[in-house]
């Protein structure tokens, strides 16, 4: 088991380098600005900012970002940005920052034994997600899933990709909103979705670390 899920750790990491690898990635030239949109650093009463924004101050803000992306901070020491189709990029951000809150949530409900009805007779009681993770394997159910989200991906990812590649697509937006709640200060909400998801990643990847060194799950 310690073996397989080194291998699965390092399967992810190179999976991920490889998507990010040049001849993976949109140009910077194909991008088409959007005419308007939310200048996206807010604060002080919900004033907007964005272009005055930078990371890091002993360095020249990066020309290429133009301040109306959601979460923009300057920060691009190695300059993806001037290459890089920056829609595509956003889009990318956006679909894992959602991943890694509802993966953390379901990594907290996991950790504190909460399970439906009926899951203890397939998977039995563990609480370690890599335990999880190999039963799920085995018994077909992570197949099935990845059969699903595949399915979604391509019938509706792959065109929702284009549309924000060519500037006719807010990144990130499906035009699912049934509660209303993104009717009313949309630019404030679009920064707290970024800023959590960004922390959700981070937590995320400590968690699961701190599981492989220590042998135990989030709450102990």
């Amino acid at each position: 088991n310690e073996k397989m899920l080194r291998l699965t750790v390092l399967s992810a990491v190179l999976a991920s380098a490889a998507a990010f690898a040049p001849s993976a990635l949109p140009m910077a030239g194909t991008r088409t600005l959007r005419s308007s949109g939310p200048s996206m650093q807010l604060y002080k009463a919900g004033q907007a900012q964005g272009k005055g924004v930078n990371a890091i101050p002993i360095f020249p803000r990066p020309a290429s970002l133009k301040g109306d992306m959601a979460g923009d901070l300057g920060f691009d020491p190695l300059g993806f940005s001037s290459w890089v189709n920056l829609g595509f990029v956003q889009e990318a951000e956006i679909k894992h920052c959602r991943l890694a809150m509802l993966g953390l949530a379901g990594c907290f409900v996991e950790s504190a034994g909460l399970k439906f009805p009926g899951v203890d007779k397939v998977f039995g009681a563990s609480t370690n997600v890599f335990e999880l993770h190999n039963l799920a394997v085995e018994k077909g159910s992570l197949g099935q899933i990845l059969f699903w989200t595949g399915f979604f991906e391509i019938v509706v990812g792959l065109p929702a990709m284009n549309a924000t590649i060519e500037g006719s697509r807010i990144p990130g937006d499906f035009g699912f909103d049934p509660l209303g709640v993104g009717k009313k200060d949309f630019a404030r909400m679009q920064l707290s979705e970024i800023q959590n998801g960004r922390l959700a990643m981070l937590a995320l990847s400590g968690f699961f670390h701190h599981t492989i060194i220590t042998g135990k799950g989030m709450l102990g």
